[in-house]
Protein backbone atom coordinates (compact mmCIF):
# COMPACT_ATOMS: atom_id res chain seq x y z
CA UNK A 1 0.00 0.00 0.00
CA UNK A 2 1.42 3.36 -1.00
CA UNK A 3 0.43 6.10 1.39
CA UNK A 4 0.80 9.68 0.26
CA UNK A 5 0.35 12.81 2.25
CA UNK A 6 -1.09 15.44 -0.10
CA UNK A 7 -2.83 18.77 -0.13
CA UNK A 8 -5.00 20.58 -2.56
CA UNK A 9 -3.95 23.95 -3.88
CA UNK A 10 -6.20 26.80 -5.03
CA UNK A 11 -6.91 25.12 -8.36
CA UNK A 12 -7.97 21.83 -6.70
CA UNK A 13 -4.82 20.14 -7.92
CA UNK A 14 -3.20 17.66 -5.61
CA UNK A 15 0.48 18.15 -4.88
CA UNK A 16 2.40 15.40 -3.13
CA UNK A 17 4.34 16.45 -0.08
CA UNK A 18 5.49 13.06 1.11
CA UNK A 19 5.70 9.59 -0.42
CA UNK A 20 5.89 6.65 1.92
CA UNK A 21 9.41 5.18 1.46
CA UNK A 22 8.54 1.64 2.56
CA UNK A 23 7.10 0.32 -0.70
CA UNK A 24 10.20 1.67 -2.49
CA UNK A 25 12.45 0.08 0.11
CA UNK A 26 10.62 -3.22 -0.24
CA UNK A 27 11.00 -3.10 -4.03
CA UNK A 28 14.72 -2.36 -3.73
CA UNK A 29 15.25 -5.21 -1.24
CA UNK A 30 13.43 -7.64 -3.53
CA UNK A 31 15.64 -6.55 -6.45
CA UNK A 32 18.74 -7.03 -4.32
CA UNK A 33 17.81 -10.53 -3.23
CA UNK A 34 16.60 -11.48 -6.68
CA UNK A 35 20.03 -10.53 -8.03
CA UNK A 36 21.76 -12.75 -5.49
CA UNK A 37 19.69 -15.78 -6.36
CA UNK A 38 19.91 -17.87 -9.47
CA UNK A 39 16.93 -19.17 -11.40
CA UNK A 40 16.39 -22.04 -8.96
CA UNK A 41 16.17 -19.63 -6.04
CA UNK A 42 19.39 -20.84 -4.40
CA UNK A 43 22.32 -18.66 -3.49
CA UNK A 44 25.47 -19.18 -5.55
CA UNK A 45 28.01 -18.50 -2.83
CA UNK A 46 28.57 -19.38 0.75
CA UNK A 47 26.47 -18.53 3.71
CA UNK A 48 28.91 -17.26 6.19
CA UNK A 49 30.98 -16.62 7.97
CA UNK A 50 29.88 -19.32 10.32
CA UNK A 51 29.84 -18.50 14.05
CA UNK A 52 33.12 -18.81 15.94
CA UNK A 53 33.81 -19.06 19.67
CA UNK A 54 37.27 -18.30 21.08
CA UNK A 55 38.21 -19.24 24.65
CA UNK A 56 41.50 -18.97 26.52
CA UNK A 57 43.04 -20.36 29.67
CA UNK A 58 46.59 -20.34 31.06
CA UNK A 59 47.81 -23.09 28.71
CA UNK A 60 45.89 -22.74 25.45
CA UNK A 61 43.49 -20.91 23.16
CA UNK A 62 40.54 -22.91 21.81
CA UNK A 63 38.70 -21.88 18.66
CA UNK A 64 35.40 -23.57 17.81
CA UNK A 65 33.51 -22.92 14.59
CA UNK A 66 30.40 -24.42 13.09
CA UNK A 67 30.94 -26.05 9.69
CA UNK A 68 27.71 -27.97 9.19
CA UNK A 69 27.72 -30.50 6.40
CA UNK A 70 31.47 -30.27 5.69
CA UNK A 71 33.56 -33.43 5.64
CA UNK A 72 37.07 -33.60 7.04
CA UNK A 73 38.67 -33.69 3.56
CA UNK A 74 36.82 -30.48 2.58
CA UNK A 75 38.45 -28.41 5.36
CA UNK A 76 41.98 -26.94 5.39
CA UNK A 77 43.58 -25.29 8.41
CA UNK A 78 46.88 -23.47 7.92
CA UNK A 79 49.20 -21.30 9.98
CA UNK A 80 51.46 -18.97 8.05
CA UNK A 81 53.24 -15.80 9.19
CA UNK A 82 51.27 -15.66 12.44
CA UNK A 83 47.87 -16.02 10.74
CA UNK A 84 45.62 -19.03 11.29
CA UNK A 85 43.29 -19.60 8.34
CA UNK A 86 40.32 -21.94 8.03
CA UNK A 87 39.12 -22.74 4.51
CA UNK A 88 36.24 -25.07 3.80
CA UNK A 89 34.86 -25.82 0.36
CA UNK A 90 32.01 -28.10 -0.64
CA UNK A 91 31.58 -28.63 -4.36
CA UNK A 92 28.36 -29.22 -6.22
CA UNK A 93 27.52 -32.90 -6.47
CA UNK A 94 26.44 -33.89 -9.94
CA UNK A 95 23.46 -36.11 -10.58
CA UNK A 96 23.73 -39.50 -12.14
CA UNK A 97 22.92 -39.68 -15.83
CA UNK A 98 19.19 -40.02 -16.33
CA UNK A 99 18.32 -38.39 -12.98
CA UNK A 100 16.00 -35.41 -13.18
CA UNK A 101 16.35 -32.83 -10.43
CA UNK A 102 13.21 -31.03 -9.34
CA UNK A 103 14.85 -28.75 -6.78
CA UNK A 104 18.49 -28.08 -5.93
CA UNK A 105 19.14 -25.54 -3.19
CA UNK A 106 22.36 -27.06 -1.85
CA UNK A 107 25.20 -25.76 -3.96
CA UNK A 108 28.86 -24.94 -3.98
CA UNK A 109 29.83 -23.43 -0.66
CA UNK A 110 33.08 -21.83 0.43
CA UNK A 111 33.90 -20.54 3.90
CA UNK A 112 37.06 -18.63 4.76
CA UNK A 113 38.08 -17.26 8.15
CA UNK A 114 41.45 -15.92 9.28
CA UNK A 115 42.77 -15.00 12.72
CA UNK A 116 45.97 -13.17 13.59
CA UNK A 117 47.63 -15.20 16.31
CA UNK A 118 49.03 -13.44 19.36
CA UNK A 119 52.73 -13.87 20.09
CA UNK A 120 51.78 -15.97 23.09
CA UNK A 121 50.67 -18.84 20.84
CA UNK A 122 52.92 -21.55 19.43
CA UNK A 123 51.65 -21.73 15.83
CA UNK A 124 53.56 -24.96 15.20
CA UNK A 125 51.48 -26.88 17.75
CA UNK A 126 47.81 -26.82 16.65
CA UNK A 127 45.39 -29.67 17.27
CA UNK A 128 42.35 -29.82 14.96
CA UNK A 129 39.28 -31.98 15.59
CA UNK A 130 35.98 -32.19 13.65
CA UNK A 131 32.96 -33.64 15.42
CA UNK A 132 29.30 -33.28 14.41
CA UNK A 133 29.99 -30.23 12.25
CA UNK A 134 32.02 -28.41 14.93
CA UNK A 135 35.69 -27.77 14.15
CA UNK A 136 37.73 -27.37 17.33
CA UNK A 137 41.25 -25.96 17.12
CA UNK A 138 43.47 -26.04 20.18
CA UNK A 139 46.51 -23.77 20.08
CA UNK A 140 49.04 -24.20 22.85
CA UNK A 141 50.67 -21.17 24.38
CA UNK A 142 54.42 -20.74 24.49
CA UNK A 143 56.10 -21.57 27.78
CA UNK A 144 57.33 -17.99 28.13
CA UNK A 145 53.78 -16.65 27.96
CA UNK A 146 52.29 -18.95 30.57
CA UNK A 147 51.77 -17.39 33.98
CA UNK A 148 54.17 -18.62 36.59
CA UNK A 149 54.27 -18.12 40.29
CA UNK A 150 57.21 -16.16 41.61
CA UNK A 151 58.45 -17.44 44.94
CA UNK A 152 59.11 -14.80 47.54
CA UNK A 153 62.08 -15.47 49.79
CA UNK A 154 62.24 -14.40 53.36
CA UNK A 155 64.84 -11.78 54.09
CA UNK A 156 67.76 -12.95 56.17
CA UNK A 157 68.12 -10.00 58.50
CA UNK A 158 70.31 -10.54 61.49
CA UNK A 159 69.61 -8.45 64.52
Amino acid sequence: MNRTVSRSDDRNQVSHLYNDPFPTLETRMNQLFRGMLDSSGAADMAFGPYPVDVAEDDDKIVIETELPGFQQDEINVNVENGVLSINAERKLKHSKAGTKRHLQERRFTRVQRAFTLPRTVDGSDVDAHLDAGILTLTLKKTEESKPRKIEIRASSQSA
